[in-house]
């Protein structure tokens, strides 16, 4: 990563001026505070990998606060902020809830929304832009998860932290098309790591909406189960098959419909994933949760129109020149 800015003198009070227009620049405008005395020192790093902008951050203790007068100047309302904290504590509050978010741990916060975030102390992180779109798509509205903390527990965020670690360590080696195929794991595994959080909250009642949210984020966790099904869905949600499955006609969705459209669309996105090719077919087919290869030809020509290795085949042609 390139060094963007660092205010490391003893001069605090221009350090943290300058290192503020930065931050209101870089990431989103924002309401900046000290918090106490002690000399105040700011670095960021960044880089743009594929299409995926990447800051890491190391500041003194500093409060952040998102308004709508900021809001109104912020022209990133399009992405989610998603924060892995490298180390130190920090508080963050967001539609009515909070959270404290600690070394090895991954929150997401909507940048349409106001926010509060307060640092402890000195804080090092890692700030990913993913597009709203892609993480909504498949977890639903993102004030259902945002300033929901993603544990270092959890084994698909330790990946993240790994993944990204790595991936920082080795940018420069990569072409433009395999950085983009990078950052594009990335994100599948932010949502992963989100959607194993989500799928884990304990059962309670809750809004259908957020019922249906967290069966899909279930779903996404367990894709390559073969045994995912509605009862099972239904049962780690903790509701009845009945009521999801209303729920889900609410949306105008059916439970079975929703489980093979996300099978088929992630494999049809390891067909076309260069980082996959070297997958056969039927092994594709099996971490996507198909019970046989013969199966998952039939389903996925009945979706696409083609036979998966056509699919395959397509997508390693060259596009045609305008």
């Amino acid at each position: 990563m390139k060094t963007l800015f660092s205010a490391l003198g003893e001069h605090s009070d221009t350090n943290f001026r300058i290192w503020k227009n930065f931050a209101n620049a870089r990431l989103m405008p924002a309401e900046l505070y000290r918090v106490g005395d002690g000399t105040f020192h700011g670095l960021f790093e960044g880089t743009d990998l594929g299409s995926l902008l990447i800051t890491r951050s190391t500041f003194s203790a500093v409060r952040v606060e998102s308004t709508p007068t900021t809001l109104r100047r912020n022209d990133k309302r399009d992405t989610l902020a998603v924060t892995v904290k490298l180390s130190g504590t920090s508080m963050c509050e967001q539609f009515g809830r909070q959270a404290i978010v600690q070394p090895g741990e991954i929150m997401v916060l909507d940048r349409a929304s106001p926010s509060v975030r307060q640092t402890t102390g000195p804080s090092r992180s890692l700030l990913l832009e993913i597009p709203r779109d892609r993480l909504e798509n498949l977890l639903g509205d993102a004030r259902h998860f945002s300033v929901l903390s993603v544990g270092a527990d959890l084994g698909s965020a330790r990946l993240v932290t790994t993944f990204l670690d790595t991936l920082l360590r080795v940018e420069n080696t990569f072409t433009p098309d395999a950085a983009q195929r990078m950052s594009a794991i990335a994100v599948d595994l932010v949502a992963a790591s989100i959607a194993e959080r989500l799928a884990r909250e304990v059962p309670r009642p809750l809004h259908g909406t957020v019922v249906v949210q967290r069966a899909k984020a279930y779903v996404e966790a367990h894709l390559g189960d073969p045994g995912l099904d509605p009862p099972q869905l239904a049962a780690a949600v903790g509701v009845s098959l009945r009521r999801l499955q209303e729920l889900f006609h609410e949306h105008d969705q059916h439970i079975s419909d929703w489980i093979w459209q996300r099978r088929l669309e992630t494999a049809a996105k390891r067909l076309t994933d260069q980082g996959c090719r070297h997958l056969s077919i039927g092994t594709l087919a099996y971490g996507c949760g198909f019970a046989s290869q013969a199966h998952f030809s039939r389903r996925f020509k009945d979706r696409y129109g083609m036979a998966p290795s056509e699919f395959r085949h397509l997508s390693d042609q060259p596009a045609p020149k305008a």
